[in-house]
């Protein structure tokens, strides 16, 4: 890509490079990776349907990645309880990334799964437990709940962190320091998974001169939110302020295909 192609990019598309900075700061500083909201903004823009997946899915890559890596130094890592969510979950998101879906379809789901997202962000401080004694779900549970969310999460276009986590919670499957490392390496799982599904998919195709400026955004934002302290900024804060944005965006989607 050439400097002028560059600055032609930054100049046209500036407001959605900057949306995206922020996304990425907010979500990595709490261990997720900001897909749905990757869609949500994509949503409004002029990039086709059948490219936001595969856009959002690779943002959502950039940004785990740094938090995986450091997830895995702080000892953060259950292995044996990670597995069957993990493995599980990776076969239907290529499944779901694999589907042939058409746009109308693609945005009603959207906005539904946005929506829902909003909601159970927003009611999330109910699930996030302090308490150290966790239960221990069933392989079969764990195994379940990964492939539901992998397969949801592979069809939109979203790594899942947004469904899991708050499940996770309210199930007190571990602490939450644990609960965000083990959502982040579902989301990074699941975002590669989905992606190589949409791959296989005749219809796929990325704008790669966007994507690409929009892939060091959120690697240069996902670097500074997975360093921010918990003492300036708050999960819960982050989660409200970003469920109200994805609520009012999935509205104003179902609001346009059921008009």
């Amino acid at each position: 890509m050439g400097l002028t192609l560059f600055f032609e990019i930054l100049a046209n598309n500036w407001h959605i490079i900057s949306i995206f900075f922020m996304i990425s700061v907010l979500y990595s500083s709490v261990g997720f990776g900001g897909g749905s909201s990757y869609l949500a903004v994509l949503a409004f823009t002029g990039i086709a349907y059948i490219q936001i997946r595969s856009t959002s899915l690779l943002c959502n890559i950039v940004v785990v990645t740094g938090n995986v890596f450091l997830f895995y130094k702080l000892g953060l890592y259950n292995w044996k309880k990670i597995a069957p969510l993990v493995l599980f979950s990776v076969p239907f998101a290529f499944i779901g990334g694999y589907l042939k879906i058409n746009q109308s379809f693609f945005f009603i789901l959207l906005g539904c799964i946005l929506l829902f997202a909003s909601v159970t962000m927003w009611i999330s401080k109910k699930n996030i437990s302090t308490e150290k004694n966790t239960q221990n779900l069933s392989i079969g549970k764990n195994a379940g709940y990964g492939s539901v969310i992998g397969f949801i999460s592979g069809m939109v276009g979203i790594g899942g962190g947004i469904f899991l986590a708050p499940l996770l919670h309210l199930t007190k499957w571990d602490v939450p320091k644990k609960i965000a490392a083990t959502a982040s390496l579902f989301i990074l799982v699941n975002s590669i998974s989905g992606l190589v599904g949409q791959y296989f998919n005749p219809e796929f195709s990325i704008n790669w001169e966007i994507t690409s400026v929009l892939l060091a955004t959120v690697f240069i934002g996902g670097q500074i939110g997975s360093r921010l302290s918990t003492k300036f900024f708050t999960a819960i804060q982050l989660k409200k302020a970003t469920a109200i944005l994805i609520a009012f965006v999935s509205i104003k989607i179902l609001w346009n295909y059921f008009d």
